[in-house]
């Protein structure tokens, strides 16, 4: 006997989706009514906003490429191995996304700072990584890599063997087998991975925080210049918060909006 849902499961449930869907628009809504043009204006002007828009986007490209070109690797032999080792390696890569930054932060701390595990090993090549810009690259690296790693692993699951051996067997090596056939197939999925991978790179806060600290032009990123400025001009804190939202939606909608086409390259329908 068929049960059709009755008016009042029909109504709980446009509640409760428009509930979650104001709560979580209303922050957006309210951060963009929050400033006048000419209020908006003063505070790119500000002599901390470009060095801290351009620290972070310098940043986080970098380790986003850091994240690819090692992910790429990690995440075919998470996606064709059956071993109990890689359903460990798989759980570690994830560990990032559910301990708190500060907790990445201060892992960092003790295992590149001073008196690390590697930190005896760095001084004696006279390389000191925190607070420094590298130190900024590395703690992007640690909390976006999950993202993308695990994209890729998804990806590269969906492409069969058997699209492998027919490329092989028209005169292909493994490892041209892998870039012409299972890349292009797997490319919507790297293509999704790698913007989410970028975005976390983008708005990492604590774990840099801890890491790499707040310097003016050397470590200052946009979120942490963020958290800087509201202890002393709350404007400048919503400009700088307004500027990472509108890279961020460009972002996604550049994901949505061009994924269709993305997939039509990578040969699906």
């Amino acid at each position: 006997m068929s049960h059709e849902p009755g008016w009042l499961e029909v109504g709980l449930g446009r509640v409760a989706a428009l509930g979650l869907l104001g709560a979580l628009v209303l922050p957006l809504v309210a951060l963009a009514l929050a400033m006048s043009p000419a209020e908006l204006l003063a505070g790119v002007r500000d002599a901390r906003f470009a060095p801290a828009l351009m620290l972070s986007l310098r940043t986080s490209l970098l380790s986003l490429a850091l994240v690819v070109v090692g992910g790429l690797p990690l995440g075919w032999w998470l996606a064709r191995s059956r071993s109990r080792g890689a359903r460990l390696v798989e759980v570690l890569v994830d560990l990032p996304l559910v301990l708190p930054p500060a907790v990445v932060g201060v892992g960092l701390l003790m295992a590149y700072g001073r008196r690390g595990l590697l930190g005896g090993v760095l001084e004696s090549v006279g390389v000191s990584l925190p607070f420094t810009s590298a130190a900024v690259v590395v703690a992007q690296v640690v909390v976006a890599a999950p993202f993308f790693v695990q994209a890729a692993a998804t990806a590269f699951r969906s492409v069969r063997e058997e699209q492998l051996l027919v490329a092989q067997t028209l005169g292909a090596s493994r490892t041209e087998a892998i870039w012409k056939v299972a890349v292009p197939a797997a490319l919507p999925g790297l293509v999704a991975g790698a913007s989410l991978a970028w975005a976390r790179a983008l708005g990492e806060f604590g774990a840099t925080l801890i890491f790499a600290g707040s310097l003016q032009g050397v470590t200052q990123t946009m979120p942490i210049a963020i958290y800087a400025a509201l202890e002393r001009d709350v404007g400048l804190a919503v400009t700088f918060a307004l500027a990472l939202a509108a890279i961020a939606t460009v972002l996604l909608l550049t994901l949505r909006l061009g994924l269709g086409g993305v997939v039509r390259v990578g040969g699906r329908p």
